[in-house]
C-alpha cells in the first residue's frame, strides 16, 4: 500500500472524526437547550367553533408564538378553555381569548352568553318580522315600533326605539352554523334594563318590526326630536279696524257711528 493511499485513509478517518463530533455537539445543545425567552404557549382552535357553542378538547391544541404578537387575554393551557362557551364565532387557528369565551356555570348555555349588565328578552316573529328567516344567532339588528296616531284612524306613526341590539337565539337554538333562511317564531335579543322597559312597553302599544343590521356597522343613530314649542298662553290681540255704520237721516243728512276698540263716536252728517 502506498504512503499516498494511507495518507487520503488517514485524513479520511479525520474528517469522519470530527463530523461526527460536530454532529453529537449540535445534538447535545439542542436536547439541553431552554426554552425560547421570545415564544411562548397559547391555545389556538383546530377547528371552527360557532357562536354558542361549548368549546370541546378535541377543538383546540397548543402552539408557540412570539409574544408580541399574543393578546393580552390569550389563554396558555387547553384546560382553561375546555368546557367554556364561545361568545362568538372562533375561527380555525384563531387564538383563544377569555375575552371570546364565557364560563359555563350550569343551566342553559344562552344564559352564559348574556353579559354581565344584560338582560335577555324574547321577542315574537313571525317571516315577515323575522326579516324573511335570515335571522342568526350573532346578528344585530334594529327595533322598530309601529303604532296607530289614534283610536278607530288607518293613520300610523313608526319609528326605531333600539338600536344595535345581539341576537342571542332564535327559537330555542343559540348556536348555528347555518347560513340559509331559519323561519322561527321567537327571537331572543340582549339589552339593558331600560332597552327591555322600552321594548316591552312598545310591544303593548303596536307592532314591532326586526331591521337586520350590517356586522360591520355599530353606530347608534336614534334621532331625537326636539319637542314642538308651546303656544303663548294669552296672545296679544291686534286692534280692531275702524268700523263704520251709516245711519241715514231722510234723504239729506245722517250720521256714522265710528267705533275704535272699545271706544263709540257718532259723527253727524249733513
Amino acid at each position: 500500500m502506498s504512503s499516498r493511499t494511507v495518507s487520503l485513509i488517514g485524513i479520511s478517518l479525520v474528517m469522519g472524526l470530527g463530523a461526527a463530533w460536530m454532529a453529537d455537539s449540535w445534538l447535545s445543545a439542542r436536547l439541553n437547550a431552554t426554552p425560547d425567552d421570545h415564544l411562548r404557549s397559547v391555545v389556538v382552535a383546530t377547528v371552527e367553533i360557532p357562536f354558542g357553542q361549548m368549546v370541546e378538547a378535541q377543538q383546540v391544541t397548543t402552539v408557540r408564538m412570539p409574544m408580541d404578537t399574543i393578546p393580552d387575554d390569550a389563554l396558555d393551557s387547553t384546560d382553561k378553555a375546555v368546557g367554556k362557551i364561545a361568545t362568538f364565532d372562533i375561527l380555525r387557528g384563531d387564538v383563544m381569548r377569555g375575552a371570546r369565551l364565557s364560563e359555563h356555570l350550569g343551566g342553559s348555555t344562552l344564559a352564559s352568553l348574556i353579559a354581565t349588565d344584560k338582560r335577555a328578552i324574547s321577542v315574537r316573529v313571525d317571516d315577515v318580522v323575522g326579516v324573511g328567516g335570515f335571522l342568526l344567532p350573532g346578528n344585530r339588528v334594529d327595533v322598530l315600533a309601529t303604532k296607530t296616531t289614534s283610536a278607530g284612524s288607518n293613520n300610523a306613526v313608526s319609528k326605531t326605539i333600539l338600536e344595535n341590539l345581539r341576537v342571542l337565539a332564535v327559537d330555542q337554538t343559540a348556536g348555528t352554523d347555518k347560513t340559509q333562511p331559519v323561519v322561527v317564531r321567537a327571537v331572543t335579543l340582549e339589552m339593558t334594563t331600560a332597552e327591555a322597559e322600552t321594548l316591552v312597553t312598545a310591544q303593548t302599544e303596536g307592532k314591532l318590526q326586526l331591521a337586520l343590521r350590517n356586522p360591520l356597522n355599530d353606530q347608534k343613530k336614534i334621532a331625537t326630536v326636539a319637542p314642538a314649542p308651546a303656544a303663548p298662553v294669552m296672545a296679544m290681540a291686534a286692534a280692531p279696524a275702524p268700523k263704520r255704520v251709516v245711519r241715514s237721516s231722510g234723504e239729506r243728512g245722517g250720521a256714522i257711528t265710528i267705533i275704535r276698540g272699545i271706544e263709540t263716536k257718532v259723527v253727524n252728517i249733513r
